[in-house]
């Protein structure tokens, strides 16, 4: 299984932490790989792996800009992405309360009205909270992926 890590971003800190969980979390799937969400658009979902979304917020809410054509083309060239399993960590101020992790939120809400399927809950980074989003994003990502690569329950 490969873990495709896309990054939304303005000032590094989702690059930062995408690189932290490809160090530390080597041990646990076959390979990371790192994209940043530039110029991409909906056909980055066409591969057979495992996703996260690690964005940060910009402006009122709004997903950074090197992020707008992914975002946008999921609304544009719709399509059912129900292979695609999926998790998000969104970076955000809690001081900006209307708008915190905004820019994560956003890619659920539309990655999720094309079906796709979202593996535990939207992990949220405070940086007015003062802790390294690095260090936190890396252990969840640890539990996250451990959940997420349990075999599938059959009832």
């Amino acid at each position: 299984m490969k873990l495709k890590i896309l990054v939304a971003t303005m000032t590094s800190t989702a690059d930062y932490v995408a690189q932290a969980i490809q160090m530390d979390c080597a041990d646990l799937i076959e390979e990371i790989e790192v994209l940043l969400m530039d110029g991409r658009d909906i056909s980055v979902f066409d591969e057979d792996a495992l996703y996260l979304i690690c964005s940060s917020t910009y402006g009122s809410g709004d997903v950074p800009d090197n992020a707008r054509a992914l975002y946008e083309s999921l609304d544009a060239q719709p399509r059912f992405l129900g292979h695609v399993r999926y998790g998000v960590i969104a970076l955000g101020d809690r001081t900006y309360l209307q708008t915190f992790c905004f820019g994560g939120k956003k890619f659920d809400e539309r990655l999720q009205g094309l079906g796709a399927q979202r593996i535990g809950e939207v992990w949220c980074h405070d940086a007015s909270a003062g802790t390294m989003p690095e260090t936190e994003g890396t252990a969840w990502c640890r539990e996250w992926l451990a959940q997420a690569l349990q075999p599938a329950q059959t009832e």
